[in-house]
Protein backbone atom coordinates (compact mmCIF):
# COMPACT_ATOMS: atom_id res chain seq x y z
CA UNK A 1 0.00 0.00 0.00
CA UNK A 2 1.80 3.47 -1.28
CA UNK A 3 1.13 6.44 1.12
CA UNK A 4 -0.58 9.30 -0.65
CA UNK A 5 2.64 11.41 -1.89
CA UNK A 6 4.34 8.08 -3.07
CA UNK A 7 1.33 7.39 -5.28
CA UNK A 8 1.24 10.88 -6.56
CA UNK A 9 5.00 11.01 -7.47
CA UNK A 10 5.26 7.66 -8.54
CA UNK A 11 1.90 8.52 -11.03
CA UNK A 12 3.83 11.73 -11.86
CA UNK A 13 6.83 9.33 -13.08
CA UNK A 14 4.57 7.42 -15.00
CA UNK A 15 2.93 9.76 -16.30
CA UNK A 16 5.48 12.13 -17.83
CA UNK A 17 7.49 11.29 -20.94
CA UNK A 18 10.96 12.23 -20.01
CA UNK A 19 12.48 11.83 -16.50
CA UNK A 20 11.45 15.14 -14.71
CA UNK A 21 14.18 17.77 -11.99
CA UNK A 22 13.11 17.47 -8.06
CA UNK A 23 12.64 21.34 -9.02
CA UNK A 24 9.77 20.50 -11.88
CA UNK A 25 8.44 17.44 -9.85
CA UNK A 26 7.99 19.88 -6.88
CA UNK A 27 6.00 22.28 -8.86
CA UNK A 28 3.94 19.98 -10.83
CA UNK A 29 3.36 17.90 -7.43
CA UNK A 30 2.99 21.42 -4.96
CA UNK A 31 5.09 19.90 -2.73
CA UNK A 32 8.36 21.66 -1.48
CA UNK A 33 11.72 19.91 -2.90
CA UNK A 34 12.66 18.68 0.44
CA UNK A 35 9.79 16.63 0.69
CA UNK A 36 10.37 15.31 -3.19
CA UNK A 37 13.90 14.30 -2.38
CA UNK A 38 12.59 12.28 0.61
CA UNK A 39 9.62 10.86 -1.12
CA UNK A 40 12.37 9.60 -4.01
CA UNK A 41 14.31 7.90 -1.86
CA UNK A 42 11.39 5.65 -0.44
CA UNK A 43 10.55 4.76 -3.68
CA UNK A 44 14.06 4.01 -4.78
CA UNK A 45 14.73 1.97 -1.38
CA UNK A 46 11.36 -0.11 -2.09
CA UNK A 47 12.60 -0.87 -5.59
CA UNK A 48 9.71 1.60 -7.47
CA UNK A 49 11.63 3.39 -8.85
CA UNK A 50 15.58 3.63 -10.49
CA UNK A 51 17.57 6.76 -11.70
CA UNK A 52 13.92 8.73 -11.65
CA UNK A 53 12.29 5.98 -13.71
CA UNK A 54 9.27 3.85 -12.62
CA UNK A 55 10.82 0.13 -12.15
CA UNK A 56 8.97 -3.05 -13.27
CA UNK A 57 7.54 -3.17 -9.77
CA UNK A 58 7.06 0.27 -9.85
CA UNK A 59 4.37 -0.38 -12.29
CA UNK A 60 3.26 -3.46 -10.73
CA UNK A 61 3.11 -1.53 -7.51
CA UNK A 62 -0.07 0.79 -9.10
CA UNK A 63 -2.15 -1.94 -10.37
CA UNK A 64 -4.36 -1.55 -7.61
CA UNK A 65 -4.67 2.16 -8.47
CA UNK A 66 -5.86 1.30 -11.92
CA UNK A 67 -8.85 2.92 -13.24
CA UNK A 68 -10.80 -0.56 -14.78
CA UNK A 69 -13.55 1.48 -15.91
CA UNK A 70 -16.08 3.97 -16.49
CA UNK A 71 -19.67 4.82 -16.43
CA UNK A 72 -20.77 7.82 -19.10
CA UNK A 73 -24.49 9.27 -18.24
CA UNK A 74 -26.42 10.10 -21.44
CA UNK A 75 -29.87 9.69 -20.51
CA UNK A 76 -31.22 13.04 -20.06
CA UNK A 77 -32.93 15.63 -22.61
CA UNK A 78 -30.99 18.30 -22.25
CA UNK A 79 -34.24 20.61 -22.22
CA UNK A 80 -32.32 24.00 -21.63
CA UNK A 81 -30.36 23.40 -24.29
CA UNK A 82 -33.56 23.54 -26.90
CA UNK A 83 -33.95 23.61 -30.05
CA UNK A 84 -31.10 22.27 -30.97
CA UNK A 85 -31.66 18.99 -28.65
CA UNK A 86 -35.18 18.50 -29.93
CA UNK A 87 -33.80 16.58 -32.62
CA UNK A 88 -30.18 15.66 -31.01
CA UNK A 89 -29.11 14.27 -27.34
CA UNK A 90 -27.11 17.00 -25.88
CA UNK A 91 -24.02 15.01 -25.89
CA UNK A 92 -23.86 14.68 -29.26
CA UNK A 93 -24.17 18.25 -30.34
CA UNK A 94 -21.22 18.95 -32.49
CA UNK A 95 -19.25 22.36 -31.19
CA UNK A 96 -16.98 23.45 -33.30
CA UNK A 97 -17.09 20.71 -35.57
CA UNK A 98 -16.72 18.06 -32.44
CA UNK A 99 -19.78 16.20 -30.76
CA UNK A 100 -19.58 16.96 -26.85
CA UNK A 101 -19.05 13.47 -25.73
CA UNK A 102 -15.66 12.76 -28.27
CA UNK A 103 -13.67 14.19 -26.15
CA UNK A 104 -14.50 12.70 -22.65
CA UNK A 105 -14.04 9.03 -24.88
CA UNK A 106 -10.79 9.88 -26.63
CA UNK A 107 -9.73 10.49 -23.63
CA UNK A 108 -10.60 7.37 -21.55
CA UNK A 109 -9.26 5.19 -24.62
CA UNK A 110 -5.86 6.96 -24.46
CA UNK A 111 -5.21 6.32 -20.52
CA UNK A 112 -6.15 2.42 -21.07
CA UNK A 113 -9.84 2.61 -20.38
CA UNK A 114 -11.29 0.48 -22.90
CA UNK A 115 -14.51 -0.71 -20.33
CA UNK A 116 -17.02 2.05 -21.39
CA UNK A 117 -20.69 1.61 -20.21
CA UNK A 118 -22.90 4.64 -21.71
CA UNK A 119 -26.52 5.01 -20.21
CA UNK A 120 -29.16 6.30 -22.85
CA UNK A 121 -32.56 7.21 -22.98
CA UNK A 122 -33.64 10.43 -25.04
CA UNK A 123 -33.46 9.56 -28.74
CA UNK A 124 -31.53 6.43 -27.37
CA UNK A 125 -30.46 5.02 -31.25
CA UNK A 126 -28.76 7.87 -31.96
CA UNK A 127 -26.12 6.97 -29.87
CA UNK A 128 -25.10 3.94 -32.33
CA UNK A 129 -23.46 6.06 -34.58
CA UNK A 130 -20.95 6.52 -31.51
CA UNK A 131 -19.97 2.41 -32.36
CA UNK A 132 -18.19 3.80 -35.89
CA UNK A 133 -14.96 5.72 -33.86
CA UNK A 134 -15.54 3.56 -30.42
CA UNK A 135 -16.62 -0.36 -30.69
CA UNK A 136 -15.60 -1.14 -27.02
CA UNK A 137 -18.63 1.02 -26.40
CA UNK A 138 -21.50 -1.05 -24.31
CA UNK A 139 -25.15 0.52 -24.15
CA UNK A 140 -27.21 0.30 -21.03
CA UNK A 141 -30.87 1.48 -21.58
CA UNK A 142 -32.44 3.69 -19.02
CA UNK A 143 -36.49 3.25 -20.08
CA UNK A 144 -37.30 5.21 -16.97
CA UNK A 145 -35.43 8.53 -18.18
CA UNK A 146 -38.30 10.62 -18.05
CA UNK A 147 -39.24 9.34 -15.11
CA UNK A 148 -36.98 10.73 -12.24
CA UNK A 149 -33.57 12.22 -11.78
CA UNK A 150 -30.09 10.67 -12.75
CA UNK A 151 -30.63 8.59 -9.99
CA UNK A 152 -32.14 6.48 -12.13
CA UNK A 153 -29.95 5.72 -14.85
CA UNK A 154 -27.11 4.80 -11.78
CA UNK A 155 -29.51 2.62 -10.97
CA UNK A 156 -29.43 1.35 -14.22
CA UNK A 157 -25.69 1.00 -13.98
CA UNK A 158 -25.00 0.16 -10.53
CA UNK A 159 -22.97 -2.94 -11.42
CA UNK A 160 -20.16 -1.20 -12.62
CA UNK A 161 -19.16 1.18 -10.07
CA UNK A 162 -16.48 -0.29 -8.75
CA UNK A 163 -12.58 0.64 -9.81
CA UNK A 164 -14.75 3.04 -12.27
CA UNK A 165 -15.14 6.86 -13.65
CA UNK A 166 -18.98 8.19 -13.54
CA UNK A 167 -19.16 11.25 -15.48
CA UNK A 168 -21.90 12.82 -17.50
CA UNK A 169 -21.77 13.29 -20.86
CA UNK A 170 -22.32 16.60 -21.93
CA UNK A 171 -19.39 17.66 -20.36
CA UNK A 172 -16.56 19.69 -23.07
CA UNK A 173 -13.21 18.54 -21.54
CA UNK A 174 -10.23 20.70 -22.50
CA UNK A 175 -7.92 19.23 -20.01
CA UNK A 176 -6.87 15.80 -21.24
CA UNK A 177 -5.04 15.52 -18.04
CA UNK A 178 -8.09 15.25 -15.65
CA UNK A 179 -8.75 12.10 -16.62
CA UNK A 180 -6.26 9.64 -15.15
CA UNK A 181 -5.36 5.92 -15.67
CA UNK A 182 -4.75 5.76 -11.93
CA UNK A 183 -6.38 7.02 -9.18
CA UNK A 184 -5.89 6.72 -4.98
CA UNK A 185 -9.11 7.32 -3.39
CA UNK A 186 -12.92 8.35 -4.51
CA UNK A 187 -13.62 11.92 -5.45
CA UNK A 188 -14.78 14.50 -7.65
CA UNK A 189 -13.69 17.39 -9.55
CA UNK A 190 -14.03 20.69 -8.64
CA UNK A 191 -13.32 24.00 -9.43
CA UNK A 192 -12.79 26.25 -6.13
CA UNK A 193 -14.83 29.18 -6.41
CA UNK A 194 -15.40 32.77 -4.49
CA UNK A 195 -19.37 32.07 -5.28
CA UNK A 196 -21.52 30.31 -7.27
CA UNK A 197 -25.29 29.30 -7.33
CA UNK A 198 -24.35 26.03 -8.62
CA UNK A 199 -23.84 22.39 -6.88
CA UNK A 200 -20.68 22.73 -4.33
CA UNK A 201 -18.78 21.34 -1.59
CA UNK A 202 -17.72 22.67 1.31
CA UNK A 203 -14.74 20.50 2.86
CA UNK A 204 -13.56 19.36 6.62
CA UNK A 205 -9.99 17.20 7.19
CA UNK A 206 -9.26 17.05 3.13
CA UNK A 207 -12.63 15.76 3.13
CA UNK A 208 -16.13 16.65 1.48
CA UNK A 209 -18.25 17.52 4.17
CA UNK A 210 -21.17 18.95 2.65
CA UNK A 211 -22.87 19.22 -0.82
CA UNK A 212 -25.27 22.35 -0.84
CA UNK A 213 -26.92 24.81 -4.33
CA UNK A 214 -24.94 28.06 -4.48
CA UNK A 215 -22.73 28.77 -1.78
CA UNK A 216 -19.19 31.59 -1.25
CA UNK A 217 -15.41 30.01 -0.59
CA UNK A 218 -16.56 26.27 -1.95
CA UNK A 219 -15.81 24.07 -4.37
CA UNK A 220 -18.09 23.89 -7.83
CA UNK A 221 -18.91 20.52 -8.79
CA UNK A 222 -17.92 19.37 -11.80
CA UNK A 223 -19.44 16.10 -12.88
CA UNK A 224 -16.39 13.86 -12.99
CA UNK A 225 -16.12 11.37 -10.34
CA UNK A 226 -14.34 8.13 -9.62
CA UNK A 227 -15.38 5.12 -7.17
CA UNK A 228 -12.36 2.64 -5.55
CA UNK A 229 -13.54 -0.70 -5.80
CA UNK A 230 -14.64 -0.52 -2.08
CA UNK A 231 -16.87 2.12 -2.63
CA UNK A 232 -18.13 1.66 -6.05
CA UNK A 233 -19.91 -1.61 -4.27
CA UNK A 234 -21.60 0.66 -1.46
CA UNK A 235 -22.48 3.00 -3.71
CA UNK A 236 -24.01 0.28 -5.57
CA UNK A 237 -26.29 -0.59 -2.49
CA UNK A 238 -27.06 2.70 -1.24
CA UNK A 239 -27.93 4.00 -4.35
CA UNK A 240 -30.49 1.34 -4.69
CA UNK A 241 -31.47 1.62 -1.33
CA UNK A 242 -32.02 5.50 -1.76
CA UNK A 243 -33.69 5.43 -5.03
CA UNK A 244 -37.08 2.67 -3.06
CA UNK A 245 -37.27 5.11 -0.44
CA UNK A 246 -40.19 7.73 -0.36
CA UNK A 247 -39.52 10.06 -3.11
CA UNK A 248 -36.02 8.51 -4.18
CA UNK A 249 -36.77 9.09 -7.99
CA UNK A 250 -36.84 12.56 -7.49
CA UNK A 251 -33.38 12.89 -6.22
CA UNK A 252 -29.99 12.79 -7.39
CA UNK A 253 -27.48 10.50 -7.45
CA UNK A 254 -24.64 12.70 -5.86
CA UNK A 255 -26.94 13.23 -2.61
CA UNK A 256 -26.22 9.32 -1.85
CA UNK A 257 -22.49 9.37 -0.98
CA UNK A 258 -23.10 13.48 -0.30
CA UNK A 259 -25.54 13.34 2.22
CA UNK A 260 -27.73 10.48 2.62
CA UNK A 261 -25.60 7.95 2.89
CA UNK A 262 -22.13 10.00 3.81
CA UNK A 263 -21.13 8.24 6.77
CA UNK A 264 -20.56 5.61 4.48
CA UNK A 265 -17.87 7.62 2.54
CA UNK A 266 -14.45 9.67 2.86
CA UNK A 267 -14.60 11.90 -0.45
CA UNK A 268 -11.74 14.07 -1.59
CA UNK A 269 -12.14 16.65 -4.42
CA UNK A 270 -9.49 16.95 -7.16
CA UNK A 271 -9.37 20.44 -8.07
CA UNK A 272 -9.26 21.90 -11.65
CA UNK A 273 -10.17 25.43 -13.47
CA UNK A 274 -12.89 27.08 -15.07
CA UNK A 275 -11.40 26.55 -18.64
CA UNK A 276 -10.14 22.96 -18.12
CA UNK A 277 -13.59 21.62 -18.30
CA UNK A 278 -17.35 23.19 -19.28
CA UNK A 279 -20.45 22.26 -18.89
CA UNK A 280 -22.81 23.65 -21.60
CA UNK A 281 -26.59 24.45 -19.95
CA UNK A 282 -28.00 26.53 -22.18
CA UNK A 283 -28.71 27.23 -26.37
CA UNK A 284 -26.97 30.78 -25.33
CA UNK A 285 -24.14 29.02 -23.78
CA UNK A 286 -23.61 26.91 -26.89
CA UNK A 287 -24.10 29.97 -29.56
CA UNK A 288 -21.45 31.88 -27.51
CA UNK A 289 -18.66 29.36 -28.02
CA UNK A 290 -19.15 28.20 -31.54
CA UNK A 291 -20.93 31.12 -33.48
CA UNK A 292 -22.34 28.70 -36.29
CA UNK A 293 -25.02 28.41 -34.10
CA UNK A 294 -25.90 32.30 -33.65
CA UNK A 295 -27.55 32.32 -36.99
Amino acid sequence: MLTKKQFDILDLIIEEKEPLSQRKMAKKADLSVGTINKILAELTSLGLIENNKATEKGIEAMEPYKVKRAVVMAAGFGSRMMPITLNTPKPLVRVNGVRIIEPLLDTLIENGIEEIYLVRGYLATQFDDLLYKYPNIKFIENPHYNEGNNIVSVMCAREHLASAYLLEADLLLYNKSLIKKYQYSSNYLAIPVDETDDWCFYMKDNYISKVAIGGVNCYKMVGITYWTEEDGKKLSQDVEKTLKSPGGKERYWDEVPLKYCKENYKISVRPCKQEDIIEIDTFNELKAIDKAYDT
